[in-house]
């Protein structure tokens, strides 16, 4: 039986631990944008950290099964922006044709320039031997989307045969077509209305083939 004492104390131990835990992660993506996975060692985040080289070791592994830890912790935040843009935009009721720009336009204008959403990219864009997210997981955000399209199919809102390629198109039409361009002009991410009209334009060509 658990006596009064000890619940406070497993519960001071527990949040010490996830202290530890934050900041290796903190300390590694750090380190594993500016350096690099290979270049980067367990040691440089330990000492980054403030944490001994075994307590990394204890808590992910491996120098792979940290850097698997960074994506991941990163991939949940934005997996919960997504949904959130999902069940906050693409509402029942509202206009399919608006809905869909509020969701790209939020996106495009709030995850993409996040300093989440950067290290992520930067994160994923490295060579071998730096490891990748799992399948699953990095295809989240795109079977969350999958699941609301299907609803549209349902209501017929939108005409779909595959609902995944649905997604595919829409993301290819909008929000990546909006992301090739700002990683070419830099600048137009102040454009707030040639942005609209991109995304708009995607919005409009998407909606030509599946309504």
């Amino acid at each position: 039986m658990t006596t009064p004492r000890a619940a406070p104390q497993a519960d001071g131990r527990r949040k010490r631990t996830e202290m530890k835990r934050a900041a290796i992660l903190d300390a590694a993506e750090e380190l594993f944008v500016s350096d690099g996975f290979e270049v980067t060692s367990v040691d440089a985040i330990a000492a980054r950290a403030g944490v001994s080289k075994r307590t990394v070791y204890d808590h992910f592994g491996d120098k792979r099964g940290l850097f698997v830890g960074v994506l991941e912790r990163s991939g949940e935040v934005l997996l919960r922006t997504i949904r959130a843009a999902i069940d906050e935009e693409l509402t029942e009721g509202r206009d399919l044709r608006e809905a869909l720009h509020a969701f790209a336009q939020r996106v495009t204008t709030e995850t993409f320039p996040s300093s989440v959403y950067v290290n992520f990219r930067r994160l994923n864009g490295q060579n071998p031997p730096a490891p990748r997210l799992p399948d699953g997981l990095h295809d989240e955000p795109e079977r969350s989307l999958e699941e609301r399209f299907t609803r549209y199919a349902d209501a017929g809102a939108l005409r779909l045969r595959d609902p995944r390629r649905a997604v595919q198109h829409f993301i290819a039409l909008t929000m990546r077509l909006a992301l090739d361009v700002l990683d070419q002009t830099p600048d137009l991410a102040r454009d707030t209305d040639e942005l609209h009209d991109l995304i708009a334009d995607g919005v409009d060509a998407f909606l030509r083939a599946y309504t």
